[in-house]
């Protein structure tokens, strides 16, 4: 067990009149997992916490052949973690108390209950921290056993990703999508959570309450569905429209610093913050500067490790950008010790919607937080990468010279004679191409223009009709 120097002995300090509610991180390490890949998983759980406003005060490991089926960690492990958190300590539901013969004489003669007995009394104590978050996905017993022991809130890894992206989904089909994948989250928790309808008196009542919960949930998800997909329905419409055009799709793991690059590719006021998760939506801006025929910049949502099932279903619409897009580049944070697992974690979802056909290159950003030492060594190891900050206005310059250097390799120069009684394709070779020369002749007009080899036989076609 580790604890953080500004920790205190009563992390409910932070949370009661402190800055910051308090989390400890919990984590076991499973055979055939090294111990870099572990504290690394630890450390992103805990800029997660952070990210969803807690302060990670302390961890709490274990070496196991695997979890434990009642609660994570062994007997031993979780009394450590109880110390921390003001917990009992026990998975179990506490049985009521026999009161002593003399204690039902003081009450009776008193009028008064008997005053529980002190270990009773540290259980209705408030915890003394605000979440214990849990590095594993956790079935409903399990939690249901974590809270009981611990005495506060538990949520595991998937719990507090779908947590994030609750907070900072903006747009309709970010809030729909999220509200989809929380509800398929918790509807299968309804009956084991300790606060919920299983507390009732009644064996009979509480099972009807939690009967009417998963049907609300049920008819709740399937009017969801319905507005998903009206709103799909509209993107649709709107990608359909933009298929002829070129696009670039950032992607890559979460932070890496996609909406910075999007920022400068497009001299656009994207949303920048060094958090996990801030970008939901997917953002779609012109190149700048502008070039002909016009190239767009989509942003996508960040990709993580152990990603729940149900988000990465309900932000499918989200990722299909990247699905139709004519370039991918795969923004890698250099200055991340694990930036190679972050990388495979991209190509696999990419891999997974079908869009590993794409071409693609490797955008090693941040190179500013590297020494010339490992950024040599990283240079030498990944000659076809592009390494570049977000933040320099140049490096943003050599990217968007590449990109365009990238569309321009299948350009072929010709030249065409529209007949003015055609003259509407002008404007359209304006907008297709790039014209490097237009005269009007006694024949029509002489354009020389600079275009995909396919837009170009596209207006050979029209022109022959």
């Amino acid at each position: 067990m580790t604890t953080r120097e500004h920790g205190s002995a009563d992390a409910g300090d932070a949370r009661h009149g402190g800055s910051l509610p308090t989390a400890v991180v919990v984590g076991v390490r499973l055979p055939g997992t090294d111990v870099e890949e572990f504290e690394s998983g630890l450390d992103e759980l805990e800029r997660l916490l952070t990210t969803l406003g807690y302060e990670p005060e302390a961890r709490v490991t274990q070496l196991r052949e695997n979890l434990s089926p009642a609660a994570v960690l062994g007997d031993g492990k979780l009394k450590e973690l109880a110390a921390l958190t003001g917990g009992s300590g026990r998975t179990a539901r506490p049985l009521p108390r026999r009161r002593s013969k003399a204690q039902a004489r003081w009450a009776e003669e008193s009028g008064e209950e008997t005053p529980p007995a002190a270990e009773d009394a540290d259980d209705d104590a408030p915890p003394r921290v605000a979440l214990v978050a849990v590095d594993h996905e956790l079935s409903p017993s399990q939690l249901r056993n974590l809270e009981r022991a611990v005495g506060t809130q538990v949520l595991d890894r998937a719990g507090v990703i779908i947590e994030i992206f609750s907070r900072h989904a903006r747009t309709r089909e970010a809030r729909l999508q999220v509200e989809m994948a929380r509800l398929a989250y918790l509807a299968p928790r309804v009956r084991e959570s300790p606060s919920g309808k299983e507390r009732q008196a009644g064996r009979g009542a509480g099972e009807a309450a939690i009967e009417l919960d998963r049907r609300r949930i049920r008819d709740r998800l399937a009017e969801l569905r319905e507005q998903l997909a009206e709103v799909q329905r509209e993107q649709s419409v709107r990608r359909a429209q933009r298929r002829e055009l070129r696009c670039v799709a950032l992607v890559g793991y979460t932070n890496a610093g996609k909406s910075s690059l999007m920022r400068g590719l497009t001299a656009s006021a994207v949303e920048v913050e060094d958090r996990l998760f801030k970008t939901l939506d997917t953002t779609v801006r012109a190149l700048k500067p502008e070039v002909k025929p016009r190239i767009l910049v989509s942003d996508t949502v960040g990709f993580i490790k152990k990603l729940p099932h149900d988000l990465v279903a309900s932000f499918k619409s989200t990722l299909d950008e990247a699905l139709e897009a004519s370039l991918l580049l795969f923004v890698v944070d250099a200055s991340d010790p694990s930036w190679e697992a972050q990388l495979t974690v991209a190509r696999d979802v990419i891999r997974d919607i079908g869009a590993e056909q794409t071409p693609s290159f490797v955008v090693m950003n941040k190179t500013d937080r590297l020494s010339a030492e490992a950024r040599a060594e990283l240079e030498r190891n990944n000659p076809s990468a592009w390494f570049i900050s977000a933040h320099d206005p140049l490096d943003v310059a050599k990217v968007h010279t590449r990109i365009v250097a990238f569309f321009e390799q299948s350009f072929v120069t010709v030249e065409f004679v529209v007949p003015y009684a055609r003259q509407a394709l002008v404007s359209q070779i304006h907008d297709s191409c790039r014209v490097e020369k237009e005269a009007y002749e006694e024949d029509g007009v002489h354009v020389t223009l600079r275009g995909d080899s396919r837009v170009v036989e596209g207006l050979r076609e029209k022109l022959s009709t």
